[in-house]
């Protein structure tokens, strides 16, 4: 009998009562853009990971609060910047990398769980007596510097000879209550990003970098089930946070160029 006379417990809020339509996900079909304008670094952007969804909430009850909005982990990275036949610099998040971990979290750093606070995430507090209609998005590339000499060295002798990487995520579209903590998985995508640049350090600036490899990404899979968040993901540190740049020659030992924050 309890729940017959509580307004409360009417309008809890369950998965059978949310809806969600409208879910996109994609990758931009362009190429990544290579700029070669710095005789430091060389830079590259990636096309744009855009996601984006409409939601119906049901009315929230008196004294609790809903944020709804996209969570982003990474699974796997492969950073690898070679340098000729001396080494290569390559930025790693060793929990993931040894396997201690399955996700690290992809949040702005401010904002966890959440990737960001603008467009991503919708905040509703009850009590609330109406459906709330909304929409969420986020997005996401990656433009990197990557140095034309060895990182480790006092010269500026240009000799990077390849970029190499290979990154993949997972992104949740989340209703989480902030009072009890009760998390509802609305939908699961996931997607992955790949770079191949070689460069001929001989070449002038401007002349030396070029894509290989496939052009365009693969396009992002929405999942028909819903796949579970790992702890880690909800959580400090970061990935960029949590990465490290090391060196590591052909010949010697590994160096920390850059430890994590």
């Amino acid at each position: 009998m309890g729940c017959i006379q509580s307004i409360a417990c009417k309008a809890r809020v369950r998965r059978e009562n949310i809806v969600v339509y409208d879910v996109s996900a994609t990758i931009e079909p362009s190429a990544t853009a290579i700029e070669e304008s710095s005789p430091i670094v060389l830079r590259y952007r990636t096309p744009y990971f855009r996601a984006a969804a409409r939601v119906l909430m049901p009315p929230i009850p008196r004294r609790h609060t809903w944020v709804v909005g996209w969570i982003q982990a990474c699974n796997h990275m492969e950073f690898y910047n070679t340098y000729s036949d001396l080494g290569m610099s390559s930025w790693e998040l060793p929990d993931l990398r040894e396997g201690r971990v399955k996700a690290i979290s992809d949040s702005d750093g401010v904002s966890y769980p959440w990737y960001g606070n603008t467009t991503e995430t919708v905040t509703l507090v009850g009590p609330t007596n109406k459906i709330s209609r909304f929409s969420v998005s986020m997005n996401d590339n990656f433009y990197p510097s990557v140095t034309w000499a060895v990182p480790v060295s006092d010269s500026n002798v240009p000799l990077l000879t390849r970029i190499k990487r290979d990154q993949s995520f997972t992104t949740w579209l989340v209703a989480m209550n902030t009072t009890t903590k009760e998390k509802i998985i609305l939908q699961t995508i996931k997607w992955r990003m790949r770079v191949d640049i070689e460069v001929d350090p001989m070449q002038l600036l401007g002349q030396r970098a070029r894509l290989v490899g496939r052009t365009q990404q693969e396009q992002p899979r929405i999942l028909s089930r819903m796949e579970p968040i790992p702890p880690n993901a909800l959580v400090k540190p970061n990935a960029n946070d949590a990465q490290v740049l090391m060196w590591r020659p052909k010949r010697g030992q590994p160096i920390v160029v850059i430890p994590p924050k």
